[in-house]
């Protein structure tokens, strides 16, 4: 499994002045910001261990911000402020100090964190002259370099002996945690895990919301509940869906609730911030996503004449997946890379969505075959289900390898255990729940077995 680790961002948004004040916003490179803050904040005539202990408490205070999105989840459109009062002193105008720049540059990648989580530290740091804070005395550092004392060791005495310095981290764009479009019923991601282990957290202070008992990445009709039940106590519209105002008001709960933008906070433990899937998919991956983003390719290339039609029935992300990942970028307007990002993943699901709603006249008789786009699971009802039942009916009917179903449109036990036999026989992976994967199975399963009849 992965880490959900922070990154460096190649730009920062400024809000210049306090978050309720109105002012412009501008983007900065984040590098530029540092140096910015940097320079005001500090003497480049310190001792350079002083220089670069204060720099990286500066690094660490903003990334704080931006990974846990603490100004976004309040519903404000920048990074941080530059408002001392709040935040960290930037001026837009404002020069750099050679000595100081340098520096940033050769470290601006490093930050700190303490040893058990995962978030940059809330490095707080003051003057230590006209003002005192918990947190790292600007003054003191120069004092404590003086003394010969590393940057490491100069922050453990503020910060604590629990902090490390998290070095070389990546640099990528900055990208919202909201994944663009309404989590619901029957939606799978990594993005779904992290809202349940959100909502667990806040349930601890607001015992009314039901505790949800996996931490998988199904958004399952337990979730839609508990998502239900904090939307009716926090004023919003009771869906059950997880709109971006949804999405916000829980990642600022969350944020409050453990403390995140404070020094002495409960954090993000390893963890909470584990990814099931990888947040890209490319060359050589493999397992539910690629057997998911294989299933989509296909349907979209079989009805679209710019992207080859490979058969990709494939639990790998091989080169015919890479070569019809590329096609499908090229037709759709995104930068041709073979590599699944997150704004390739979305417009994968879009076109299939929109194939769907567009199938041929002489394909409809098949319209029952394709996979709806979401999962299926016990307790859901409706149309998509019926079809469900209705191949699973074939298979027992015909070959009586499964327990059966009743056709009536509510996916109830009996219709679980035919899907879990499904599933173990063709090696999926056992939970009951219809994905791509599944789906495809025992479509071909049903269709198959009548042929033999």
């Amino acid at each position: 499994m992965a880490i959900r680790n922070p990154v460096i961002p190649t730009e920062i948004i400024v809000h210049l002045g306090a978050p309720n004040e109105a002012a412009k916003n501008i983007t900065v490179p984040f590098q530029e910001y540092i140096k910015n803050v940097a320079s005001s904040e500090i003497y480049p005539t310190w001792p350079t261990d002083a220089i670069k202990a204060n720099i990286l408490a500066q690094i660490s205070f903003a990334l704080n911000r931006i990974y846990n999105e603490w100004y976004p989840s309040q519903g404000y459109n920048f990074d941080i402020t530059n408002s001392p009062q709040y935040d960290q002193a930037y001026n837009e105008d404002g020069s750099f100090f050679e000595t100081i720049a340098m520096i940033v540059d050769d470290i601006f990648n490093n930050y700190i964190v303490k040893d058990s989580q995962v978030q940059p530290l809330f490095a707080r740091y003051c003057d230590g002259k006209t003002t005192q804070c918990d947190g790292l005395s600007q003054w003191g550092s120069v004092d404590l370099a003086r003394q010969n004392k590393s940057p490491l060791e100069i922050l453990k005495y503020y910060y604590g002996d629990d902090i490390r310095i998290v070095y070389n981290a990546p640099v990528e764009p900055n990208m919202m945690s909201f994944p663009g479009f309404p989590i619901k019923v029957g939606t799978i991601g990594d993005f779904v895990r992290t809202l349940k282990i959100q909502l667990n957290r806040i349930s601890q202070n607001y015992p009314a919301i039901p505790k949800i008992n996996d931490e998988s990445v199904y958004y399952t009709i337990e979730t839609s509940e508990a998502v239900k039940k904090f939307q009716e106590i926090f004023d919003l519209e009771a869906t059950g869906e997880v709109d971006k105002s949804t999405w916000y008001k829980i990642k600022y709960l969350y944020n409050a609730v453990k403390k995140i933008s404070d020094l002495y906070t409960e954090g993000i433990s390893i963890d909470e911030a584990k990814l099931v899937y990888e947040k890209q998919l490319e060359y050589g991956d493999s397992g539910y996503y690629i057997t998911t983003l294989n299933y989509f390719l296909d349907v979209i290339s079989y009805f679209d004449d710019n992207i080859p039609f490979l058969n990709l029935q494939s639990e790998t992300f091989n080169n015919d997946t890479k070569q019809v990942v590329m096609a499908f970028q090229k037709q759709y307007g995104i930068e041709v890379t073979g590599i699944v990002d997150a704004n390739t993943w979305k417009a994968i699901r879009e076109a299939y969505a929109q194939t769907l709603q567009n199938i041929p006249k002489e394909y409809l008789e098949y319209e029952s075959e394709f996979y709806p786009g979401f999962f299926l699971e016990k307790g859901m009802s409706g149309e998509y289900v019926l079809r469900l039942q209705e191949f699973l009916y074939t298979i027992c009917e015909n070959t009586h390898a499964i327990p059966g179903v009743r056709v009536t449109g509510e996916f109830d036990d009996l219709t679980e255990q035919s899907v879990i036999a499904v599933q173990k026989r063709f090696n999926i992976d056992v939970n009951g729940i219809v994905g791509a994967a599944t789906w495809y199975q025992i479509v071909e399963w049903a269709k198959s077995s009548k042929e033999k009849v």
